[in-house]
């Protein structure tokens, strides 16, 4: 695709200029609008960034129109019916799949990396029994950089890959310190035995009384969760990664910020919100009614884990997801729980429901996600904790790309102000 040129042009002064368009590999052309304030002096100005473009980026693709969703290149399916979440990960680091040398010297390297400082892991005590997990992890992802100050030279080639390595590793670890905490279990330690997912369900559910054996099939949901969570564009918690990141910040202290703004219930608190609908919906034969309330604009109901706002066809990650739960649900002897038909009976009736087929709300990827690690165990309170666990491998490997591009810049956005214009001081005795 060869690159359009546009004119600008100031219809008081009659001042014209020319920008040409950029062309990236996949989707549509960028206007670099850079020059808008040095030619004319006016910024653009665009609410929730729908239509800009904050930095370039070789490592995930998504048409929204298409519902198309690559990693480097390769479809989501793909990865999915054929990958692991660490070979994604290697993929999205790096920027190709490994070879098998390649891929046992990384896999290597996270298991050797699982365990965290015994100081690190008494901090968890230090927080109250009732503690949001997100506040924790959020806390202590923070605090790494005290214990691993010594590899956060961010100019250092080796010492990125340490801190990529380190944080893949160690964030199930966190997450399942977090758990435990939260329901006043002892800690379980690693194991290098084990693969990336069986590991965290060991270190989640084992204790020390009695033993414990990972399903194949719990492992599997779990890996193939976090592949379709591994990475999605320039959302709201990448962004902040970015952003946090340009200042030269430590890379731990940059992960920690995108914890945070996943927590955010409109970001990572999407397949809870899920459940939560579905518990208030209560039975089958309510979804009629259910529905009902959803196009009634003045009733104030959302229907959850439908529609996306970059997705504006269907999310290619759901089908995938709709398989695995029913796999999960069928082994629990629960292909006929009450929680899995209403979710079923919802998206049959909505998909056939002229209102939201014309509106596009279709199935996204939280409308299943919840569900399953609902049936796995995990607490609700625990699911953008594993949202997170997934999508480190993204956030880590666009810190990675920022950090290493020379024309890297520190963010800073500008604004429409429309508080007071210029005023003078008034001393308080003269203020009326």
């Amino acid at each position: 695709m060869s690159s359009s040129r546009y004119q600008i042009t100031n219809l008081g002064t009659g001042k014209a200029t020319e920008i040409e368009t950029l062309v990236g590999s996949e989707g549509p052309e960028v206007l670099p609008l850079g020059s808008l304030y040095r030619d004319h002096g006016v910024f653009t100005f665009d609410p929730g960034f729908m239509a800009t473009a904050a930095c370039e980026s070789a490592i995930t693709y998504i048409d929204g129109d298409a519902g198309v969703l690559l990693y480097r290149g390769y479809p989501i399916d793909q990865l999915a019916q054929h990958s692991s979440h660490l070979e994604v990960a290697y993929l999205l680091l790096n920027g190709q799949l490994p070879t098998a040398d390649q891929f046992k010297a990384f896999t290597g390297s996270i298991t050797r990396h699982t365990m965290l400082n015994e100081s690190l892991l008494r901090m968890f005590g230090g927080f109250h029994h009732d503690a949001h997990p997100m506040a924790m992890v959020s806390a202590v992802v923070a605090s790494m950089a005290a214990f691993y100050h010594d590899t956060t030279d961010i100019y250092d080639p080796r010492h990125r890959e340490i801190f990529a390595h380190r944080i893949i590793a160690k964030i199930p670890t966190i997450a399942a310190a977090a758990y435990k905490h939260a329901q006043g279990q002892p800690f379980v330690y690693p194991r290098n035995d084990l693969d990336y997912t069986s590991n965290m369900l060991n270190m989640f559910f084992a204790v020390p009384c009695e033993d414990y054996k990972v399903d194949p099939l719990h492992a599997k949901a779990l890996d193939l969760l976090f592949i379709l969570h591994a990475d999605h564009e320039q959302n709201a918690s990448t962004s902040t990664v970015r952003l946090a990141g340009s200042t030269g910040c430590n890379p731990y202290a940059a992960i920690s910020a995108g914890v945070s703004a996943l927590w955010g219930p409109a970001h990572g608190g999407a397949n809870e919100a899920v459940l939560e609908m579905l518990a208030d919906i209560g039975d089958v034969r309510n979804v009629p009614t259910f529905l009902k309330r959803v196009k009634d604009k003045d009733a104030g109901v959302r229907l959850m884990g439908f529609g996306h706002r970059v997705y504006k066809n269907f999310d290619p990650r759901a089908t995938i997801i709709r398989e695995m739960c029913h796999k999960v649900l069928g082994q629990l002897g629960g292909s006929d729980d009450p929680m899995f038909e209403l979710a079923l009976r919802l998206e049959e009736i909505a998909l056939q429901d002229e209102y939201f087929v014309s509106r596009k709300l279709y199935p996204n990827v939280d409308f299943y996600s919840g569900i399953i690690y609902s049936a796995l165990g995990i607490p609700r309170s625990m699911f953008t904790v594993m949202f997170a666990l997934a999508r480190t491998a993204g956030w880590v490997s666009h810190w990675l790309e920022m950090i290493a591009d020379p024309a890297m810049k520190i963010g800073r956005p500008r604004q429409l102000y429309r508080g007071p214009a210029r005023r003078d001081y008034v001393q308080m005795v003269k203020r009326k």
